[in-house]
């Protein structure tokens, strides 16, 4: 197939959010209410701009979080990590601003209290909290809770986009496309590592892991520094 987002861009063009979210369900591994607020977020942003992803950076999807939300827009941008078109800053927000080359851009960005999942959904909140939160549920609730959170998320959809983002147009700077760069022999393990990540000792190449140096990590927690 040529366009092997076809089927995605005819979603968002119908508002087939459940689609959607179905497909986003392929790369997060289950549902929930963090990714449908990336696929409505993401599907508005996308809208709003009237563009279209070839997965080649003509369109730049900027998220503020690394949860749940971030699957939602890296499946209906057609951003992400891999072909340099998803930017992630690390501001522990809902959020993401999706722009051309030109520098034309929307955000969007979940408004303060449109979460508060306490207050709408008790009952799965306190599961949520046994499973995920503490890691002491059981493998029944495990069971429910993932029962819940798809009935949840699938009903999220439906809520309309503004009682739960605020929306901005804006114009920022797009940084530039990204450079192919050439690899080099690490000189301990031997493996290739990209030039400019590997550290020059004594005329020898070391990988990051090999120089002993200080490198940045992206986990659960958010972005760090190790070593």
């Amino acid at each position: 197939m040529e366009n092997p987002r076809q089927e995605l861009e005819k979603a968002i063009a119908q508002g087939d959010l459940q689609k959607l979210l179905r497909s986003t369900g392929l790369l997060h591994g289950h549902y929930c209410p963090g990714s449908a607020m990336g696929v409505k977020a993401a599907a508005r942003a996308v809208n709003e701009l009237r563009v279209k992803s070839t997965g080649m950076e003509e369109i730049i999807a900027i998220v503020e979080t690394n949860s749940c939300f971030a699957d939602g827009v890296q499946m209906v941008t057609g951003c992400s990590l891999g072909n340099n078109a998803l930017i992630y800053r690390d501001y522990g927000k809902m959020a993401v601003t999706l722009a051309r080359r030109t520098g034309e851009a929307v955000r969007i960005a979940a408004k303060p209290g449109s979460l508060t999942m306490e207050e709408r959904e008790p009952e799965a909140m306190a599961l949520f909290g046994k499973v995920v939160k503490e890691r002491q549920g059981t493998e029944e609730d495990d069971r429910r809770l993932r029962h819940m959170w798809i009935e949840i998320s699938f009903r999220m959809l439906e809520i309309p986009d503004e009682e739960l983002f605020s929306i901005s147009r804006l114009n920022i700077e797009i940084p530039a496309y990204a450079r192919i760069f050439a690899s080099v022999n690490c000189s301990v393990c031997g493996e290739n590592v990209m030039q400019p990540r590997s550290r020059l000792i004594d005329s020898r190449y070391f990988c990051l892991p090999c120089s002993g140096q200080a490198y940045y990590q992206l986990a659960g927690d958010g972005m760090s520094i190790i070593g």
